[in-house]
């Protein structure tokens, strides 16, 4: 199967001389006067996100999980959506990929723009084959490139690594510009690449913020934030999920800013619309944060992992329940490797944070535990689980 994926993907690369994916060596043009549109598609957790750039042309930018995908094909339906000149899949996980299947056999795409990130989900090997059986061309694009979508409209790559050793990372990062207004749609990428973005001196600063990673708090720091400078932000997830997004940091990050903040899985579908100059967010059913009223938050109260770092090999877990907890009994879990860590009989007190190590700097004493020498967390998109000593999920974090 491996060997199919690569024979598909070199396929794949030779298609690419047909792109329009450039180098950002022009200005953007003056504004038209005619509007453009950004639509956070409602698709659970996960992310899809459709755009209407000011001559017409289309883009959609993620399809959520596959069961999501005949939802896009309606809604783009009802949009008279026939073709879409440009998809791009910001990374290869499940929950941005799996609905461009039903995309991909439904409607023409002009060109398609992947992350060049390797993968080996059945999902990710089915999207490959049908753009390759449609020859549809296939780009990977490198930071500092410029989608041709409109020459009134600047569309930037600022993040993308094909070779990343995590699937999040591996996240294209767009920034649109229409006049005064623009859009940063941060795919999966953390914090460790909102610090190479700022570092490299990238200019992150937008009227609107796709928050990274469906309010995660492994993304949106607060550094990052306040150079984006969001007047608002989407937070793309679905309703009580499992990974208890939107974290509380990512909101009081984005308090801290005065963001407005509007969420699919409280608002459904989110339109802003904007002529270049101002902008709309058009959706009746929206309760924003800091306006007049709250996202109802997932409630706390409970042993959770807060962090995965798949380089160090280090995952973090807080009690943040009301009470000492004893860990006996409890698991943690590499999914995809099925690889299980037995606590041993240690008291987490309350507010308190323990760290299981593993890999070739591995340690223990003092809040670290040692799971292993060998490394546990190198394979990109492997879940970890935490469970009780009733075998029950308690916390998930992908």
């Amino acid at each position: 199967m491996k060997k199919l994926l690569f024979i598909l993907i070199a396929v794949l690369m030779i298609l690419a001389g047909c792109s329009e994916v450039s180098e950002n060596t022009t200005k953007q043009s003056p504004i038209t006067g005619e509007e453009m549109s950004v639509h956070f598609i409602d698709v659970g957790q996960g992310d899809s996100i459709f755009i209407q750039a000011p001559n017409g042309k289309t883009m959609l930018v993620d399809g959520g999980v596959k069961g999501a995908g005949e939802t896009i094909v309606q809604y783009l339906r009802e949009q008279r959506v026939t073709k879409l000149d440009y998809v791009v899949a910001t990374h290869p996980d499940a929950d941005h990929i799996g609905g461009l299947i039903s995309v991909l056999n439904s409607i023409s795409v002009k060109e398609f723009i992947d992350s060049g990130k390797v993968h080996t989900s059945q999902t990710y090997e089915e999207m490959l084959r049908l753009i390759n059986n449609k020859n549809i061309p296939f780009t990977v694009p490198k930071v500092g490139d410029q989608i041709a979508l409109d020459s009134s409209l600047s569309v930037d790559v600022l993040s993308a690594d094909e070779h990343a050793t995590d699937n999040n990372n591996a996240s294209i990062v767009l920034r649109l510009a229409y006049g005064d207004i623009s859009f940063l749609l941060m795919g999966d990428a953390d914090q460790s690449m909102e610090k190479q973005m700022l570092a490299k001196g990238i200019d992150v600063e937008a009227t609107i913020l796709k928050a990274g990673h469906h309010g995660s708090n492994t993304s949106s720091s607060l550094q990052f934030v306040k150079e984006v400078r969001p007047l608002a932000t989407i937070l793309s997830y679905g309703q009580d999920n499992k990974y208890g997004h939107p974290h509380a940091e990512v909101i009081d990050v984005l308090k801290q800013v005065d963001s407005d903040i509007f969420s699919t899985a409280e608002a459904g579908t989110i339109v802003v619309t904007t002529d270049g100059d101002t902008y709309e967010v058009n959706s009746p059913q929206w309760t924003g944060i800091g306006a007049t009223s709250s996202i109802t938050l997932p409630t706390t109260g409970k042993v959770e992992l807060i962090s995965k770092d798949l380089q160090a090999e280090i995952v973090a877990i807080q009690n943040n329940s009301k009470e000492t907890i004893n860990l006996q009994g409890w698991q943690l879990v590499s999914v995809e490797g099925n690889q299980v860590y037995k606590f041993p009989n240690i008291q987490l007190a309350v507010g308190k944070t323990i760290y299981v190590t593993s890999g070739s700097d591995a340690k223990e004493g003092n809040d670290s535990l040692l799971w292993t020498k060998k490394q546990i967390w190198l394979n990109s998109g492997d879940a970890a689980q935490l469970r009780n000593a009733k075998g029950e999920v308690v916390s998930e974090i992908p």
